[in-house]
């Protein structure tokens, strides 16, 4: 399973760094085969036979920002949860395990509750925490563990992962062209019949997991905070792993409840791309799939973020050597601004003869590393990020200084119509070498699908590309790359010089 850390890197790539050519997107205008459901899945197959394999991407339009403080990390914990089997996999008897999981659900809710109430007593704690830990070494003979991943890989499956983002949450896999019916039953039976299983001691490990990724990480620390300054009111402050606390309050009963409501076929997309039959492929998914209830359509996030009328700063104190992230808020797709934004940052940012880099590493030799992203999710107005690790004994003011100075100057002085056309041909050559593969075709399907409504949003992404020139850059440059729309957070061990 993908960390939330990887899965929000992963997906904020998605969002700057993935365009497509023009005569690509109407070849596979042309080949995508749609078909709904009448419970509200929605199919999108492509045929391919280089190989005799297939990719198969499900995704639920369910994310971290669907969350309310009352279960953040939901979304996260139930990716893993997933894994956990149904009522005929990874058991070895699910009737005689089913009494079992109530006891230890009755004792596990007790003990949520109890810990919650400042009156607690400790004696009982620690006695229902004895039960809790028996009836769990107990339970442990009725489990198979890994049972997907086993089948899976018996029968020739490859990359078997999921990930949750802000937006969404998919699970992948690809197999044999012969194995499609195996794989359409499995995840079939997920989706019908699954069992939340050692679901005390998975959140245990998640919370291990925050430890890993944030805690005692500079990297994730600095982006937690990026994001927890940045956002006031928007739901994407929030992490997707949530904060310590959130974890240790997820219940049981809440996370079954946010499976029952939202995992369902009207906030589901699945795409199948290679080796497949397609009138085959619509008979199957209809068979397997299409007895299942329609669930409960995922509300739009109603919080608004407001304007940002004034800069934000935070410094974090850990010991690492010292790091600046700097983010602008922006809107998102399809606003003609976000695509103007994947521009500007390929001249800005991505790789080694982008302005920044060149600037700051190999000119100035001020820092050892620089890079930019969107983030953190795309469904909502999102931001704008450069990080940068200065170089000893530079400060991390002396980068910040450096970094203005490139955005100063991409506001009074227009791109090079050179400079330009490169950035569009970078643009048209990382999505062409992401689309050749089936997994990055069933990924893009499901992601546009899902986070702006149609997949159709690849096959005009770059005739909207050639329409923006140099101007567009300089006009979204000063409106959004602005003192009073940024947030700066600096991180350093203490008593360094910053």
């Amino acid at each position: 399973m993908c960390t939330s850390v990887r899965s929000i890197v992963l997906l904020c790539f998605v969002l700057i760094g993935l365009p497509f050519v023009s005569a690509q997107a109407q070849t596979l205008a042309d080949k995508v085969i749609e078909h709904d459901l009448d419970n509200g899945l929605k199919l999108l197959m492509v045929e391919r036979d280089a190989t005799p394999t297939f990719t198969a991407y499900i995704t639920l339009g369910v994310g971290a920002v669907n969350e309310t403080s009352e279960y953040r990390g939901v979304a996260h914990l139930l990716e893993h949860m997933l894994f956990k089997g149904t009522r005929t996999l990874g058991t070895v008897d699910y009737e005689q395990e089913k009494p079992l999981l109530e006891q230890i659900e009755q004792v596990g809710a007790k003990l949520d509750e109890l810990r919650t109430r400042r009156d607690v007593d400790p004696d009982e704690v620690q006695q229902l925490e004895q039960r809790l830990d028996r009836l769990q070494q107990e339970h442990k003979k009725f489990v198979v563990k890994d049972e997907f991943a086993r089948i899976y890989a018996e029968n020739g499956g490859v990359g078997y992962n999921a990930f949750t983002s802000k937006d969404l949450t998919s699970y992948l896999i690809s197999l044999p062209s012969n194995k499609l019916e195996l794989w359409a039953a499995i995840e079939s039976d997920r989706m019908k019949n699954a069992v939340l299983r050692e679901f005390y001691t998975e959140r245990e490990v998640i919370k291990e997991e925050r430890r890993r990724s944030y805690e005692t990480s500079p990297r994730g620390l600095l982006y937690e905070n990026l994001l927890a300054t940045a956002f006031t009111v928007h739901p994407y402050r929030n992490p997707i792993i949530g904060w310590m606390s959130d974890i240790e309050n997820l219940t049981l009963e809440e996370t079954r409840s946010f499976l029952k409501r939202y995992y369902a076929p009207t906030n589901t997309v699945i795409a199948l791309v290679g080796d497949i039959d397609p009138a085959e492929t619509i008979a199957l998914i209809e068979r397997y799939f299409g007895d299942i209830d329609p669930g409960v359509p995922v509300m739009p996030v109603t919080a608004v973020e407001p304007p940002q009328n004034g800069e934000k700063r935070r410094h974090v104190q850990f010991d690492a050597e010292p790091q600046l992230s700097m983010a602008f808020h922006k809107p998102t797709l399809p606003s003609r601004e976000d695509y103007v934004f994947d521009l500007l940052d390929q001249i800005l940012g991505q790789g080694p003869t982008s302005r920044l880099y060149r600037s700051l590493v190999l000119e100035k030799q001020i820092a050892t590393a620089v890079s930019t992203y969107g983030a953190p999710g795309a469904r909502y107005p999102n931001l704008y990020v450069i990080n940068a690790t200065p170089r000893h004994p530079h400060t991390v003011e002396e980068v910040e200084e450096a970094i203005m100075a490139e955005i100063e100057r991409l506001t009074r002085e227009p791109v090079s119509e050179a400079e330009l056309e490169k950035a569009r041909s970078r643009l048209r050559t990382d999505r062409l070498r992401f689309l050749r593969g089936n997994n990055g075709l069933a990924r893009m399907l499901t992601y546009y699908q899902s986070v702006a409504g149609d997949w159709r949003y690849l096959v005009n992404y770059d005739r909207k590309v050639a329409q923006l020139d140099a101007e567009d850059i300089v006009q979204v440059a000063r409106q959004w790359l602005t003192k009073a729309n940024r947030t700066v957070v600096t991180l350093s061990a203490e008593g360094e010089k910053q």
